[in-house]
């Protein structure tokens, strides 16, 4: 009889994964984010990453972060979270884990409490000593939304594109 495999991805690092490869569909050229929402019963709802919204060309649109110059990206890009939210299309998420890859904005978390999402998932919280990512935490918190640091189990996914035929 033959074994079962014993090196498949974990619920989380696949979920993560899914997450991380979305935001692989960001055009943005510094910071590429991705989202997963998931059901209790470990079903994807939807997914999302950072980027402009419909009808806006990513091309006739800033990119930049220099806030002085008034030309940046910031008023204009839709994060990984919202878009997730949004493109869910009126699932009910109420109970959902969402899966980012960074720690949600104050604007994100607002969207994540009225969403009804119970856990937020991350990988990292590179901004946490700004005012908007101690707002989200403040928020999230006050709402009982869980919030966990994942510990991924290995530290790369490797996919490939090639056909075995």
């Amino acid at each position: 009889m033959t074994e079962k495999r014993q090196d498949y991805l974990s619920w989380d690092d696949y979920f993560m994964g899914v997450a991380l490869l979305a935001a692989q569909r960001s055009k943005d050229p510094n910071t590429q984010v991705g989202a997963c929402i998931v059901d209790s019963e470990k079903r994807i709802l939807s997914t999302g990453y950072n980027g402009f919204p419909l009808g806006c060309s990513d091309d006739e649109f800033p990119w930049g972060r220099d806030k002085n110059s008034g030309e940046t990206k910031y008023p204009f890009v839709v994060h990984a979270e919202l878009n997730a939210i949004l493109n869910s299309q009126g699932k009910n998420l109420t109970g959902a884990k969402l899966y980012v890859a960074l720690f949600p904005c104050n604007e994100c978390a607002k969207a994540i409490i009225q969403s009804g999402i119970k856990e937020v998932v991350y990988l990292s919280d590179k901004y946490r000593d700004t005012p908007e990512t101690k707002a989200s935490r403040r928020m999230l918190n006050a709402a009982g939304v869980t919030l966990t640091r994942i510990k991924p189990t290995r530290s790369t996914i490797t996919l490939s594109l090639e056909s075995e035929d």
